[in-house]
């Protein structure tokens, strides 16, 4: 029987793909005490990575969609490092967003609230997090986006 997050998460017509698996030598995220550290979680979706760049080939609308994508990925990582229970999450810590932007582009921080906006409809006040939201010049495979997280957990 699915819990509270997981369904709400059905009305926001989400479903939680499994935890994508690291492209590289490090771990998807390390638990310390009550605290999972998430590795950055790279835009994609059914049709594969979302590539651009903010700024030159990719709108403000369009790096929030790439953003919420990462966001949805992050829960699928702390679901599996809660052993399948999500209800095990207590709050949303912190998230820190990297947007693959141009040297003039300036709107990374409405860019992560494609993140952030989601995050909060699907987990109400736990969802809420302090944030950084910066520019990067590339990213890895050409993603628009990349977001870490720290969620408490029980």
């Amino acid at each position: 029987m699915p819990g509270a997050i997981e369904t709400r998460l059905a009305e926001l017509g989400v479903t939680l793909p499994d935890a994508p698996a690291p492209k590289a030598n490090y771990v998807p995220f390390v638990r310390v005490g009550d605290l999972v550290h998430v590795s950055g979680q790279v835009s994609s979706g059914p049709q594969g990575l979302i590539v651009g760049k903010l700024g030159a080939d990719m709108d403000v609308a369009a790096g929030a969609s790439a953003a919420r994508s990462c966001a949805i990925a992050l829960l699928a990582q702390c679901r599996s490092a809660c052993d399948g229970d999500l209800e095990r999450l207590v709050r949303v810590v912190k998230l820190t967003g990297f947007v693959n932007s141009t040297a003039e582009f300036v709107d990374q921080p409405q860019v992560i609230n494609g993140a952030s906006d989601f995050l909060v409809e699907a987990l109400g006040d736990a969802g809420r997090h302090a944030r950084s939201a910066v520019s990067a010049a590339s990213l890895p495979l050409g993603v628009a986006v990349e977001i870490e997280a720290i969620f408490q957990t029980r």
